[in-house]
């Protein structure tokens, strides 16, 4: 796997508040029946991903 290049820590800040902005755009220009349908793919992930979590052999 290759190596990130290290970045300097005003542009870090930069690109993380860029990527704040963008989840809001987007949200603004969603329906409620789309936001809706968003949010309840994600939960249905993070059930999923618990239960398999849970079901998981233990080593």
């Amino acid at each position: 796997m290759a190596k990130m290049p290290a970045f300097p820590p005003e542009l870090i800040e930069f690109f993380k508040k860029q990527g704040q902005k963008g989840g809001k755009a987007t949200a603004r220009k969603m329906t409620p029946e789309q936001r809706t349908e968003v949010a309840r793919k994600a939960a249905q992930a993070r059930w999923h991903k618990r239960k398999a979590q849970k079901s998981a052999p233990k080593s």
